[in-house]
């Protein structure tokens, strides 16, 4: 309803566009994830179904906002970071965020009933995510960023992993053991783990204790710059079609890792489109 006497209402709309050349990360957190693990009764200390959901639901992300190029899970959390150069809704935080935890919160539960099949959904009880909007203004930051990430992952994986097992092969109480570990460091967890429960804790699954990376595989970014609407519709296809990794490594130690990441990123940059 263009030149309306009622478009003046538009002023009140804050300009949220943020930073160029930035690198934007956009992260999804569950809203109240203990107690929906419990209502859900999900295995403890790690759920390997419910992990797989998050994944499931980051790969539903990254399909469908093009201009995410790499992602992060771990535990009820998802980081996706965008184009250097992304111009999608003109870098608008409100847009960025509402579209990636829309979409992250409907591929999750879409995957639930895949996954979980004789543990439906309760409409009263269905899951929430929130999400914010962060910049980093290099490829250092970025990778310090990530770097805390699966630090974070470590440590709560490693006291989760301590904790149950006093609890369910102990026989402890959860706070006789929550008292037992007060103080103590990832050297007195290992060895709780390994000495009184046989536990290598080096064993366990890498994606519990590293979390989830997903990078493309392949993708074609030759399109030139500007391209035609036939251009855009193609590579979106192409997004579409392609194949996601997951992966469970090392991004912290790793210099490989993050060579190939950026070198892709930069081939991408240079020439997908972002409109």
């Amino acid at each position: 309803m263009a030149n309306s006497k009622f478009e003046y209402v538009k002023l009140y709309e804050s300009d949220d566009r943020l930073l160029p050349r930035t690198y934007i990360v956009i992260r999804v957190d569950g809203r109240g994830f203990h107690q929906f693990s419990k209502k859900y009764d999900f295995e403890k200390p790690n759920d390997l179904n419910a992990l797989n959901c998050m994944n499931k639901a980051a790969e539903g992300v990254m399909r469908n906002v093009q201009d995410v190029f790499l992602a992060y899970g771990q535990s009820d959390e998802y980081s996706f970071v965008f184009l250097k150069d992304t111009n999608l809704f003109e870098r608008r935080a409100s847009k960025l965020m509402s579209t990636v935890v829309s979409t992250f919160t409907a591929n999750y539960i879409h995957a639930w009933s895949q996954l979980f099949p004789n543990n439906p959904l309760d409409g009263n009880f269905l899951p929430t995510f929130d999400s914010r909007a962060v910049m980093y203004p290099d490829v250092q930051s970025l990778k310090d960023y990530f770097s805390w990430r699966q630090a974070d992952c470590h440590i709560n994986n490693l006291y989760n992993t301590t904790f149950w097992t006093l609890v369910q092969k102990g026989q402890l109480t959860p706070h006789d053991a929550q008292t037992k570990l007060i103080g103590t460091l990832s050297a007195d967890k290992n060895e709780i783990l390994f000495t009184d429960f046989g536990i290598n804790y080096n064993n366990e699954p890498e994606m519990f204790k590293k979390g989830s990376i997903l990078r493309w595989e392949k993708l074609d970014h030759k399109y030139p710059k500007n391209p035609t609407k036939r251009q855009l519709d193609k590579y979106r296809k192409s997004v579409r079609d392609a194949k996601i990794n997951i992966l469970h490594c090392d991004i912290i130690k790793d210099e490989q890792f993050w060579n190939d990441v950026l070198a892709e990123e930069d081939t991408a940059a240079t020439t997908t489109p972002t409109s």
